[in-house]
């Protein structure tokens, strides 16, 4: 019987690491073409502070670390990248940020991913 546990454990044990290895542990992303492992290795890589990982028929998805500053952190970013494309931000509201140009508006929604990786949805007409 003690042989049984043991095995139990050790492929318990197997199981976890190769889930936590895989980044089998992240909720799925709002797009398909990439996973999430792909994704955060993607930002680790990049540049920048907010990386695009795709798109879907209106919107160009980004994403980016909170760095232990919440959110507000991941606000800035997105009002300077936005605003380098001529975008004047106006408000935010809840998870929406608001912007104006030549008299159209663009509203740019985040979500908290996970504790430390924060995804931010941008409609396609914004460059």
């Amino acid at each position: 019987m003690k042989k049984v546990g043991m095995i139990l454990g050790l492929f318990i044990v197997v199981i976890a690491v190769f889930v936590f290895n895989n980044n089998l542990h992240y909720p799925s992303l709002p797009i398909e073409d990439m996973s999430a492992k792909e994704a955060i290795e993607k930002l680790k890589k990049s540049d920048v502070k907010i990386t695009e990982i795709g798109a879907d028929d209106d919107s160009i998805w980004y994403i980016t670390t909170s760095e232990n500053k919440g959110i507000s952190l991941v606000d800035e970013n997105i009002k300077q990248m936005i605003g380098s494309n001529g975008w004047e931000f106006k408000e935010k509201d809840g998870a929406g940020l608001f912007f104006e140009k030549d008299g159209n508006r663009l509203i740019v929604t985040t979500q908290m991913w996970t504790k430390n990786y924060v995804l931010v949805k941008i409609p396609d007409n914004f460059k």
